[in-house]
């Protein structure tokens, strides 16, 4: 596998997206997984709340009406906030101030509709079939220093490689086991675009083996399919006890509601694909 990242010029809130791929990106191939920071796309679509005061009430209010359920942030030693958006587990909803220039960036809207939005973009211009666009984030994770990539959303590729019936080396067989690629791919992506200064928020991802591309967007079963619930999931213990309150974006699971809520099928028109 081939990680290239792109550099990018400086990304203002309002800026096309479309002309910047046009700008930064050089010709696709066929199978090539695309890979653009939640920041670039959120600037672009206006998902950013200007700064008043800059102070911590006033970031604490704004995670409590971005986030789905969150902890209080007197439970943390940084005054940070546990939250749940989008069905991801993250800190502070997400919600940026890195290159921002005195803004607070949010999280895509609906990162699906985005994501399928430029993948129905770039196959049009680059002339290919075989294409996977990835919208990641950087996120912490428990026990240990660090961020490493985590995946938005998807489109154009299977998110997950079902190894459940297969055997291993001494004939056992897989009970549990799927590998999650899209989540594989945002880390390996987010460590080379950089973190800090390097202007590098796309990638481009080759020579990849163990990708199955598709000639279409995701399903509402197939992103249902990467999500578990706080009380099936193998942390619940720690989960369930963790003092949640809900947040301004809090929707009852039912009939897949919250997956519509942030996916919206209804997307670009004709031009734009």
């Amino acid at each position: 596998m081939k990680v290239t990242p792109v550099k990018s010029p400086t990304v203002h809130t309002g800026d096309d997206l479309f002309h910047l791929l046009n700008v930064v990106l050089p010709q696709l191939k066929e199978k090539t997984v695309v890979v653009v920071t939640s920041k670039v796309v959120a600037l672009c679509e206006g998902a950013v709340v200007v700064k008043k005061t800059g102070d911590r009430k006033e970031k604490h209010d704004l995670v409590r009406k971005e986030s789905e359920l969150f902890t209080d942030p007197s439970q943390s030693s940084y005054d940070l906030m546990l939250t749940v958006k989008n069905q991801i587990l993250a800190v502070n909803a997400g919600i940026d101030e890195s290159n921002a220039d005195g803004k607070y960036v949010l999280f895509p809207e609906k990162p699906y509709q985005s994501a399928e939005k430029i993948w129905c973009y770039l196959r049009a211009k680059h002339h290919v079939q075989n294409l996977g666009v990835i919208i990641i984030d950087s996120r912490t994770f428990p026990l240990k220093w660090g961020t490493i990539g985590t995946a938005l959303a998807h489109c154009g590729l299977a998110a997950l490689n079902n190894r459940i019936g297969e055997k291993d080396l001494f004939g056992v067989e897989m009970k549990m086991t799927q590998e999650n690629v899209v989540e594989a791919l945002a880390v390996a992506a987010n460590f080379e675009m950089g973190e800090v200064d390097e202007a590098q928020p796309f990638a481009i991802v080759t020579d990849i083996t163990k990708v199955q591309f598709q000639n279409r967007p995701p399903t509402l079963a197939e992103i249902a399919e990467l999500q578990i619930s706080i009380h099936d999931d193998a942390y619940a213990p720690i989960l369930k006890n963790a003092g949640w309150k809900k947040g301004g974006q809090y929707l009852p699971p039912k009939n897949n509601s919250k997956i519509e809520w942030f996916l919206d099928r209804k997307i670009a028109d004709k031009d734009e694909r």
